[in-house]
């Protein structure tokens, strides 16, 4: 097995751009990130093939700025494999296709039963592809060579996968459904920044009380912030479940907060002072954050529905059985035919009046797709007249 380089010099990253230029055909890319180990989740090397050209794998520290590499190719078609996860550290160091080709989105709408990686690779292609690095610190310099021949292989077969995906979507007359979901992945809008993403600590929702969610609060945001400071993954600092049973336990002292067994981790001792600090704040502050976040006018969960509008739940009801067989007909999973969030909001408000062209509209303001509108408006709406003309089922009664 040859050796694997990674290219980490203006010298021969300028090299490189001039044989993958030479090549012809689409461009296969992904990334390697250091998720778990670092806070940030910037690439540390990405891998580019393309054929008449071969494997080129990149230091991305090291080079920096990849705007002469997006300049030389960037019309051309960029094959990634679960692009949602490589477009945003991608487009950090100046990559950023115009059209793209999933080859994971691909196998979803094929409605193949696995659609990682090696699964896709060994479905279309026949070749075991081996996973064991995935999850490996790719922020590790140098980078062994083991690690370096998976990551090669991750893009020397994604072409070979894109074409055999390709014409399968066309057996299966789904090509103008793929170039959609494609586009729309292109343009999707970065989700913006999570509401109280101190309330994402596992296992908070045990604790009760607005003192101990105010601890909690201010540990996390001040683990959050070391977390940046020294990019470092937050649980690896300390893991919550230490921070909970601090919350749990709210020690008075910062003696008793260091004699904690259960509170582990690399820092829990070394920047005690700064926990001790965020407890104090916690304790004494007079901003108390409510027990429940506020769901403002978002939809409430369908499990309230029945008791607080009914015929919202009977409309929900009679729709989704009738997305699901379109799903069904298609081959594939339900969520990619329609964002089961998407029909939610729908059937919780839905457009006067209740026509197929209504629906479609609505469907399309809340983000759905012109095919998925077509697949599905009709259907939705005739199970919103049937809700409407068999009447809304009565609250169950408690016994």
């Amino acid at each position: 097995m040859t050796d694997r380089h990674v290219i980490d010099t203006r010298t021969e990253y300028d090299s490189s751009l001039r044989a993958i230029a030479a090549g012809s055909g689409p461009v296969a890319v992904d990334t390697e990130r250091a998720s778990g180990y670092r806070y940030s989740q910037k690439a540390y090397l990405i891998q580019v093939f393309r054929r008449g050209a071969g494997v080129f794998l990149f230091d991305a520290p090291a080079i920096g700025c990849f705007d002469d590499l997006n300049e030389l190719i960037g019309g051309e078609e960029w094959v990634l494999h679960a692009a949602s996860q490589d477009l945003p550290c991608l487009r950090e160091v100046g990559i950023d296709p115009r059209v793209l080709f999933d080859t994971e989105l691909a196998a979803r709408l094929l409605g193949m039963p696995k659609v990682g990686l090696g699964a896709v690779v060994e479905d279309s292609l026949g070749v075991h592809l081996a996973k064991e690095h995935s999850a490996a610190d790719w922020s590790t310099r140098p980078l062994p060579q083991s690690w370096l021949e998976y990551a090669a292989l991750d893009v020397e077969l994604l072409i070979d996968v894109r074409d055999e995906l390709e014409q399968r979507l066309v057996e299966q007359r789904k090509t103008r459904i793929a170039r959609e979901e494609f586009e729309a992945e292109l343009n999707a809008e970065p989700k913006p920044p999570r509401a109280d993403p101190w309330r994402k600590l596992s296992g908070i929702h045990s604790s009760r009380g607005s003192r101990h969610l105010a601890v909690a609060k201010e540990l996390w945001e001040s683990r959050d912030a070391l977390a940046q400071e020294t990019d470092t993954a937050p649980g690896r600092l300390v893991p919550d479940r230490s921070l909970v049973a601090v919350v749990k336990a709210t020690p008075r002292t910062k003696e008793a907060l260091a004699g904690m067994r259960e509170f582990s981790g690399r820092a829990s001792r070394t920047e005690l002072d700064r926990w001790w600090a965020a407890i104090e704040r916690g304790l004494t502050t007079t901003d108390l954050p409510e027990a429940r976040r506020s769901t403002g006018d978002h939809v409430p969960p369908p499990r309230a529905w029945a008791d607080r509008a009914p015929e919202a739940d009977a409309r929900l009801k009679r729709a989704k059985p009738a997305v699901a067989e379109i799903a069904d007909a298609l081959g594939m999973p339900i969520e990619n035919l329609l964002k089961p969030s998407i029909l939610r909001g729908v059937a919780w408000n839905p457009p006067a009046p209740q026509t197929a062209d209504q629906i479609g509209a609505a469907l399309r303001d809340a983000g759905a797709r012109p095919w998925q509108c077509e697949a599905t408006a009709q259907s939705i709406a005739r199970a919103f007249v049937e809700a409407a003309q068999s009447g809304a089922p009565e609250p169950e009664s408690e016994s």
